[in-house]
């Protein structure tokens, strides 16, 4: 009986597997994955071509003036960093060595940037992660509202508003929050993840608020929370513009469309042509804006982070692009470049969630 069953079941395997295979939305996925895998590669190359390009001898960045005229100390520098070896020799060295998780050693910190990286853009993804959802939660409710009230005061006010947050820089907004609410009030935290009287938590995510909550150290979640509210707001304050306006038009244009006005016309909830006629067909454009918006808060944080001391990727990135730090400056283009890759192939595989027709095609 056993040796009956063990085919049956193999075959079984095959069949689902083939099923599988023939499915739309599996060859959709399949092709987006190969798609993204072949774009990484192509970020690896553009990442390492343009930090090569920049003006500036790394040699003179990161020696003292005293060693920069000691041509044996400048020669054993490019050495030591593969400097004195051609361009496609580097190129292929820095592939071999990116299989095996190494991305160099900073040249500032002389920690791995693989280490450095791992403190950081944890810190950005939590300021990053906290803005997006708090956007995204009060940009499609305003859209929705100004899109549903079209025209009136409720609509004008809200398109003021989507405006002004898309208007201001987001260094001047910061600055401001950063003196009204914490050096002439004095309700919010000023800088930094934590306040100083407290450690970190146990690392295990990275992100401060999850990793105190999952310790359960309550005063180290609730200091994580209130040092983090101040920059999100401020990052937040431009991605609603954004969110606002872009839900408004898609809303709109759907609100339009025949199929909108016979599901009204068959007596169908007001609530229920909103939810799953309108907003599911707008879905698509919001979730672009989402992905944009996402991957530009993750890598566009150096302002506000420098403002804040938040010791993010965006800072990270400051300092060694600052010093012609080339190693780091390839690690965190190299991050930049895999974060957008994701959010796109996020973004696509969604787009094949909510409208058939995509994965079809």
């Amino acid at each position: 009986m056993s040796q009956l069953s063990e085919p049956s079941s193999s075959d079984a395997r095959r069949r689902i597997a083939a099923a599988w295979r023939r499915h739309p939305f599996a060859r959709f996925l399949t092709r987006r994955v190969g798609t993204a895998l072949l774009l990484a590669l192509g970020v690896t190359l553009v990442t390492f071509v343009l930090t090569n390009l920049v003006p500036g001898d790394p040699a003179a960045a990161n020696l003292g003036q005293r060693a920069i005229g000691d041509p044996a100390i400048v020669a054993q520098f490019r050495h030591h960093n593969g400097l004195d070896r051609p361009l496609p020799e580097q190129y292929g060295a820095y592939l071999a060595n990116l299989v095996h998780g190494d991305l160099g050693v900073s040249q500032q910190s002389h920690q791995p940037v693989l280490d450095d990286l791992r403190a950081a853009v944890p810190a950005t993804l939590e300021l990053a992660g906290s803005a997006i959802v708090l956007s995204l939660v009060i940009g499609v409710a305003f859209g929705v509202l100004a899109a549903l009230k079209r025209d009136r005061i409720v609509d004008q006010a809200l398109r003021v508003l989507s405006l002004l947050g898309v208007s201001v820089p987001t260094f001047w907004l910061a600055l401001l929050a950063f003196y009204v609410f914490f050096y002439r009030l004095g309700i919010a935290p000023g800088s930094g993840r934590l306040a100083p009287d407290l450690t970190a938590p146990p690392t295990v995510t990275g992100l401060y608020t999850v990793d105190a909550a999952l310790a359960g150290q309550w005063p180290v979640f609730w200091s994580a929370v209130s040092h983090l509210m101040l920059p999100t707001l401020v990052l937040t304050a431009y991605t609603v513009g954004l969110l606002t306006r872009f839900t408004r038009s898609a809303v709109l244009e759907v609100l339009g469309q025949d199929y909108v006005r016979a599901a009204r016309a068959k007596g169908l909830p007001a609530r229920t042509v909103l939810v799953k006629y309108v907003l599911r067909a707008a879905l698509v454009p919001i979730i672009t804006v989402v992905g944009l918006a996402f991957g530009a808060l993750l890598s566009g944080t150096v302002l506000v982070e420098s403002i804040f001391a938040w010791p993010g990727l965006g800072a990270y990135a400051y300092r060694s692009a600052t010093t012609l730090d080339l190693p780091a400056v390839m690690g965190v283009g190299l991050v930049v470049g895999i974060i957008y890759l994701l959010v796109n192939l996020v973004v696509d595989v969604l787009y094949g969630v909510i409208d058939p027709r995509v994965r079809v095609q």
